[in-house]
């Protein structure tokens, strides 16, 4: 461990490390909590299964940053040549399309599309029953 290249290879090493342990805690942790809500009957299966299958997938999204994060600075740091830059555009590619199909699954919508806003009634102070049946 003498020289920076080895030092950045250990920390591009410990990342990648880190986001594996964030993708398999978070899918164990996932899995208790379903398996608990299950054993309660803490909600129907429908909702389990949907908010088991939300936590998961925000697992692996987060550990797939990071290790998208520990390619882009091993190959710019460390082995900075046109094959492993091609590597690496390959590697994002594939994980940004993975991110992105995982983010539709769990809001529903892609990520530059605004979340629906909470539809509230509008009270009108003059109205009356007949008024909202079309009645004037």
């Amino acid at each position: 461990m003498s020289t920076e290249a080895d030092w950045i290879h250990l920390v591009t090493r410990v990342v990648e490390i880190v986001g594996t342990a964030i993708i398999v805690v978070g899918s164990f942790g996932a899995l208790a909590i379903f398996l608990f809500r299950m054993a309660t009957g803490a909600g129907s299966r429908e909702t389990l299964v949907a908010a088991f299958r939300s936590n998961l997938g925000q697992s692996i999204l987060l550990g797939l940053e990071f290790l998208v994060a520990a390619d882009i600075v091993n190959t710019v740091a460390v082995e900075p040549t046109v094959q492993s830059l091609i590597v690496l555009a390959g590697i994002v590619l594939i994980r940004t399309f993975l991110s992105f199909s995982l983010e539709v699954e769990i809001e529903g919508r892609w990520p530059w599309q605004k979340a629906a806003k909470p539809v509230r009634p509008v009270a009108d102070k003059g109205s009356h029953s007949d008024d909202r049946a079309g009645g004037a």
